[in-house]
């Protein structure tokens, strides 16, 4: 794996929007059609925020605003923009307010009840974001109230995480499945990353519970209990995290996965169902290896998510919704660029 940490790319805030085009230098793989594409999916974002910070998707799996906003949220953090500087500085900061507002002050859980039925997964992806922005935060009164909200919800997943070491949809139901355990354990890794205290017990007890459900071919199945083959989604989500945790190729269990997920996965042939989703961490954990593995997919990737582009600037993503889609395009197209601090080497 290729571990060298390259310095942001904080070329004249090139993302954000505040250098003229033709002093635009960008980070290896990233070309001049791929920056104009990304700047596109921004301002549709951006048109489309709703005045309450928030983002709410309009595809057949319901709104999930937390989750939503979390997002699409990283995704301006990925393009170099905080709360207080950059091109979407605004966007960013709304998106920050709604997600306090919506931050549950005795339980801890940052969700919209009304509109996530499962709200883990919002819980994840808003506690995500909010400690990226932690340390972006120049309000002295700000950056105190995202800590008391944020050691509230590392509190959440804690008391969340099953007896098996995972975490399932609803906080209380002492269960698990992979896509929201990998979700808990990248919100953990920002949080510490971030200055937030979190158990190091508690990451690695769901390390192990990832470990458990690998089967022989590498691949990891959808929970511990549910048996049969692994899935290509969830096999390279859990690659990422356990990245994030800092299991790298020497760890046999880690090298199994990736040689699978390898056979497994297409670039532009959706074969898993949920494609965007796969390759929102799939992506991730080829950028850490970097290498020939990054620059190959790279190419690729990205000359299938420009075909993909709508002419307004958006993504569909799996069915789901164009938040979700445009958030997570971005996402991966903004990994060169190495602001957000979770994606970073």
């Amino acid at each position: 794996m290729h571990r060298t940490r390259l310095a942001p790319w904080l070329l004249a805030l090139a993302i954000g929007g505040l250098a003229p085009a033709q002093d635009v230098v960008y980070p290896p793989g990233v070309t001049k059609e791929i920056h104009e594409a990304v700047q596109r999916g921004l301002d549709w974002l951006a048109r489309n925020q709703a005045n309450d910070g928030s983002w709410r998707n309009s595809g057949g799996y319901g709104s999930y605003p937390a989750a939503m906003t979390g997002l699409a949220g990283m995704a301006f953090i990925a393009s170099g923009s905080t709360p207080t500087r950059g091109k979407h500085w605004q966007q960013v900061r709304d998106s920050v307010d709604f997600l306090l507002k919506h931050a549950d002050p005795n339980s801890g859980v940052i969700s919209v009840p009304a509109e996530e039925g499962r709200g883990m997964y919002g819980h994840g992806f808003a506690t995500l974001f909010l400690a990226s922005v932690f340390g972006m935060e120049e309000d002295v009164k700000k950056q105190e109230r995202l800590k008391r909200v944020l050691d509230k919800a590392v509190g959440l997943i804690s008391s969340a995480q099953s007896s098996a070491g995972g975490w399932i949809y609803t906080p209380d139901s002492n269960s698990d499945e992979g896509s929201v355990t990998v979700t808990q354990i990248q919100a953990l890794r920002a949080c510490r990353m971030a200055g937030i205290a979190v158990d190091k017990k508690t990451i690695d007890r769901a390390v192990d519970y990832i470990k458990k459900c690998q089967n022989g071919d590498g691949s990891i199945r959808y929970s511990l209990n549910s048996g049969g083959e692994g899935r290509p989604a969830i096999t390279a989500a859990g690659v990422a995290v356990l990245y994030n945790a800092g299991m790298y190729d020497d760890q046999p269990f880690v090298e199994k996965a990736v040689q699978y997920c390898k056979k497994q996965i297409q670039v532009s042939v959706d074969n898993t169902g949920h494609h965007f989703y796969t390759h929102l961490y799939w992506s991730q954990a080829l950028y850490q290896r970097g290498g020939a593995d990054w620059t190959g997919y790279l190419d690729k990737k990205a000359a299938w998510l420009l075909r993909q582009q709508k002419k307004d600037g958006s993504w569909e993503g799996d069915g789901v919704g164009t938040v979700y889609g445009t958030a997570i395009a971005l996402t991966i197209l903004l990994l060169p660029y190495s602001y957000a601090p979770i994606y970073q080497r």
